[in-house]
C-alpha cells in the first residue's frame, strides 16, 4: 500500500465527508479519512422529496454522512448519498468518528509525554487498532481497566501513561478492578470458613447500582476478586469493604489471610 490515494472505501460504507463544492446538480465532498480523495453526491441523493435548490440543504465545508452507493474506480469516483442514511446511524457514525478524533489526541499527548517519534506513535496505535478494533475502543478498555494493554500482550513503562490519559479523558461505560485473597484455615471450619468469608465479600455490592463483586476459585489458597463498577470511586470502595469483611471472618477462626491488587 503506497499511499492513502489508493485506498477505497466500500459500497455501503458510511463515511464522514466534508462538502468541498456546491453545483446545481450534486455537490463534491471530501472523504475524510481518505486522504485527497472526494465523491459525488447527485442532488436526488441529498434529502428525501424533491431538493428544489440544493444550496438549501449543502454548504462548503459543512460534516455530512454519506453512504457510499456506488465505486467507479476506472473514473476516480465515488458516488454518494446522504438521505440513505438514518438519523441514527449518522448519529452514530459521526460519534464513532468524534471518539477516533479524540483518541488521536490522547495519543499524540502521549507521545510527547513519553517521547515517541510519529513512526513509533502511528506503530503503537495500530497495534492497539488491529487488537480492539478501533483506537477509541482500546482507550476506552484502558479506562475500564488498567491491565487491558498487559493483558494482551503490550509491555513497557508508557503503558502507565496511556492509562492515566485515558483515566483522564475517557468515561467508560463502567470500570473493573482486581484484587486477590489467599486464604488458608487450620481450624476446623476449614472450607466453609472460607466459603462464608467470600460470600460475605460478595454482598458488599448488594444495594450498589450497576455494581457487582465476584469471587473466584483460582486454585488454593487463591481467590480472585472481581469488581465492575459504574466508575473507579465505587469499585475503590467496594474493594477495601471487601478486605474488610474478608479479614474479619478469617480472624474469626484460626487461618490467615493475605490480601493483594492486581
Amino acid at each position: 500500500m503506497s499511499g492513502m490515494s489508493e485506498i477505497w472505501p466500500e459500497e455501503g460504507e458510511l463515511l464522514v465527508c466534508t462538502v468541498k463544492s456546491v453545483r446545481e446538480n450534486g455537490a463534491y465532498l471530501n472523504l475524510d479519512g481518505y486522504g485527497d480523495r472526494e465523491g459525488f453526491v447527485f442532488i436526488g441523493e441529498v434529502a428525501s422529496g424533491w431538493v428544489r435548490n440544493i444550496r438549501n440543504h449543502l454548504r462548503v465545508g459543512q460534516r455530512v454522512i454519506a453512504k457510499v452507493i456506488e465505486i467507479k474506480k476506472d473514473r476516480e469516483r465515488v458516488d454518494l448519498s446522504i438521505k440513505g442514511v438514518s438519523e441514527e446511524r449518522r448519529r452514530d457514525t459521526l460519534q464513532a468518528w468524534k471518539n477516533e478524533q479524540r483518541a488521536s489526541q490522547i495519543m499524540n499527548v502521549a507521545a510527547e509525554r513519553v517521547g515517541w517519534s510519529e513512526k513509533q506513535k502511528n506503530d503503537i496505535s495500530n497495534q492497539m487498532t488491529e487488537i480492539f478494533g478501533t483506537l477509541y475502543g482500546a482507550l476506552e478498555e484502558c479506562a475500564i481497566s488498567e491491565n487491558a494493554l498487559s493483558e494482551n500482550g503490550f509491555e513497557g513503562d508508557w503503558i502507565n501513561t496511556i492509562v492515566e490519559l485515558a483515566v483522564e479523558n475517557i468515561v467508560p461505560p463502567f470500570v473493573e478492578i482486581r484484587g486477590q485473597f489467599n486464604i488458608e484455615v487450620w481450624s476446623s471450619e476449614g472450607v466453609y470458613a472460607i466459603r462464608d468469608a467470600l460470600m460475605a465479600a460478595e454482598k458488599v455490592a448488594d444495594g450498589e447500582e450497576d455494581a457487582t463483586l465476584t469471587c473466584h476459585y483460582d486454585g488454593a489458597p487463591e481467590y480472585r476478586v472481581d469488581i465492575k463498577a459504574p466508575d473507579y470511586e465505587t469499585a475503590e470502595k467496594l474493594w477495601q469493604n471487601a478486605q474488610n469483611i474478608a479479614t474479619e471472618h478469617i480472624s474469626s477462626v484460626e487461618g490467615k489471610i493475605d490480601i493483594e491488587r492486581l
